[in-house]
Parts: structure tokens; sequence; C-alpha cells
């Protein structure tokens, strides 16, 4: 599965982007098939001050032949923003495949 990753407003750390490879691979690794590319977008939107959800993860699915599929979360810290939008993007694909196979 291919993952790219950008950060605005913070520093792109290895255990972050560690964090992010697993997590998304744990949520999305059994629509790996199905998907192309995988794009997640990290920010923190208050830059070096602090507050209350001002980390920002979005992350959009490519599944082949279809419209990209995208998720936000914010949170506190980002390690919870990335392992929040990875859960929302994996019931959304679940969502969306579910009705694909129904029609």
């Amino acid at each position: 599965m291919d993952i790219q990753i950008n950060s605005a407003g913070m520093d792109l750390t290895d255990a972050i982007e560690q964090h992010v490879h697993d997590r998304v691979h744990h949520a999305l690794g059994r629509f790996e098939s199905r998907l192309t590319r995988i794009e997640v977008h990290l920010r923190d939107e208050n830059g070096h001050k602090s507050g209350p959800d001002d980390q920002r993860c979005m992350i959009e699915a490519r599944p082949a032949g279809k419209h990209p599929v995208a998720v936000e979360q914010h949170a506190s810290d980002m390690y919870g923003a990335i392992s929040e939008a990875a859960d929302k993007l994996k019931r959304v694909l679940d969502t969306s495949f579910a009705k694909d196979a129904a029609n």
C-alpha cells in the first residue's frame, strides 16, 4: 500500500511517521488490494502554542476505479488524531465497499 505523508506546522519525526504506517496498515490492511494510494496530511493548527484539539490528521484513500474518500480528525495529540482518523476511514470504507457488494 502506497502511503504518502505530508506535514505542515510541525516536524515529522520518525516516531510519528512509524505510527502513521502502523495505524494505517492495521486499520486499512484488509482493503489493500482495493486501494491505489493513501495520503496522510498532518497539521499542527496552532504551531508552537498548545491547545485543545489543535492536532489535525486528514487521511484520503484512493480506491481503484472510484472517487477518493477522505476523513479528518482533530485531537489534543497527533498520535490520537492519527489513530482516530484511521479508524474513522476504516468505517467509511467498510460501508462503501459493503454498498458496492450489495449492488
